[in-house]
Formats: structure tokens, C-alpha cells, sequence
């Protein structure tokens, strides 16, 4: 009797198949490579070394979940929301229950940490220049990334202030090559500029700006560079720094 052997997948469904590895590959391998050169490279123009960027980000990333508490507000919280959620810029945010009073922290990975390499890029741009002409350029650069950042961050009740991911990174990249035209051709100028302007910016502009708003939100803890403002702050230093 003769054995008859046959594909029991269709053509259709080996395609589909194969559509899922490479998409699993590139979720797991491809995309996590990427994003780590992304960042080396960025901090490696921002004068640091390869092992020093990825002990930079792994102190962000394990500082993202450390809050530090520094204050309590009295807050004034409007109808208790249980099980609500709210869209914002594209953002689904889950509303949990309003709290009478705020807890305000400092996230560790979302603002200290940024907050020191841009002091010591700010520190730098004097000994580069020679002078406080970059330095200057700097600070002009977080000044309109925080204008803009602050027309743009919404406070989301229960939550706390959300900030879209896009705008505050264009608004740190523009910023950095116009400004950088009058950096006298200093090096690494537009890289400099764009990284502070991008975080210092974003974090004076989303989260200390607001800090008015936040006990009115009836949110249980607002953290300063924390959920809802994180990745506005170290992405868009990344990104803005890494375009220039």
C-alpha cells in the first residue's frame, strides 16, 4: 500500500506562520538591539562611553520604579471615579479611586537621573566653549522646550499630568539646530543642546509648572518624572539628542 504524505497547512497558513516568527524575532531580538545602539550612540556624541551608556540606562530603567517621597497635599478631590479610564494624546490611563490626600515623589530614572547628566552636559558645554556662550544656548533651548511642553501637558484627574511622547522631542530637536547655528561651530553643540533642552524642558514644563494642579487631581501619589511624564523626559532627550 502506498503512503501518501501531504501538507495538511496550506501555502496561506505556512505565509501566516512565518509572518508571526519574524514579527516574534524582531519584537525580542531586532527592535531591543536597536533601541540599545539608539542610546549608546546618542550617549556615546554626548561624550560618554559604550559601557557607561548602558550603565546609564540601566540605573534609569531601575530607577523608573523608585520614588522617593517628598511632600504630602492636601487635596481636593471631586466625585470619587472607580474603574474609569481616560484617553489622552492617544494614551489609554486607567482612573483609580481619588484620594484626599497627594503624596508628591521624585522618580529616580524619570528625573534624577536626567536631571545629573544634564547639569554635567551644561558643565561641559563651559569647559567645550571655553566660555558660557553654549552654556547660554542651553538654557534657551529648556526655556522654549518648556514653553511648549507646558501648553501641551494635560492633567488627567485621579492620574496626574500627562504629556504627549512627540511634541516635547520636535520642539528639543528644532530648538537645538537653530540654536546650535550660533554656537560658533563648537562641537557636539546641537547634541548638547538638544539633550538638555529635551529633559530639563520637558520636566519643567510637565510636571513643575503643575505641581499647582496636582492636588486638585485627587491622584494618591504624583511623582516628578514619573508615570505619565517618563518617557517625555528620557526618550526625548534620547531621541532629540541622537537627530541633532
Amino acid at each position: 500500500m502506498d503512503r501518501v504524505v501531504f501538507n495538511p497547512f496550506s501555502p496561506l497558513m505556512l505565509l501566516f506562520f512565518f509572518g508571526l516568527l519574524v514579527l516574534f524575532l524582531l519584537a525580542v531580538i531586532v527592535f531591543p538591539i536597536l533601541f540599545l545602539t539608539a542610546i549608546g550612540a546618542t550617549f556615546t556624541r554626548l561624550g560618554f562611553s559604550w559601557w557607561q551608556a548602558l550603565f546609564i540606562l540601566f540605573l534609569t530603567l531601575i530607577g523608573s520604579f523608585i520614588n522617593i517621597p517628598v511632600s504630602t497635599l492636601e487635596g481636593r478631590p471631586g466625585v470619587p471615579a472607580y474603574d474609569r479610564y481616560a484617553v489622552m494624546y492617544g494614551r489609554l490611563y486607567r482612573i483609580p479611586q481619588q484620594a484626599q490626600r497627594t503624596v508628591l515623589a521624585i522618580n529616580v530614572g524619570g528625573a534624577l537621573i536626567p536631571v545629573a547628566i544634564s547639569l554635567y552636559l551644561l558643565y561641559e558645554s563651559v569647559v567645550i566653549s571655553g566660555g558660557y556662550h553654549l552654556f547660554a544656548l542651553a538654557l534657551a533651548g529648556v526655556a522654549v522646550v518648556t514653553v511648549v511642553t507646558k501648553l501641551v501637558a494635560r492633567p488627567v484627574p485621579g492620574l496626574g499630568i500627562a504629556t504627549p511622547f512627540f511634541i516635547p522631542p520636535l520642539a528639543a530637536l528644532f530648538a537645538a539646530l537653530i540654536l546650535s547655528l550660533f554656537a560658533g561651530g563648537v562641537p557636539a553643540a546641537a547634541v548638547i543642546i538638544a539633550y538638555v533642552s529635551g529633559t530639563l524642558g520637558t520636566l519643567i514644563g510637565a510636571d513643575l509648572l503643575n505641581l499647582h494642579h496636582l492636588a486638585e487631581l485627587g491622584a494618591p501619589t504624583a511623582s516628578i518624572g514619573g508615570a505619565g511624564t517618563f518617557d517625555g523626559i528620557f526618550l526625548t532627550g534620547i531621541i532629540a539628542a541622537l537627530l541633532a
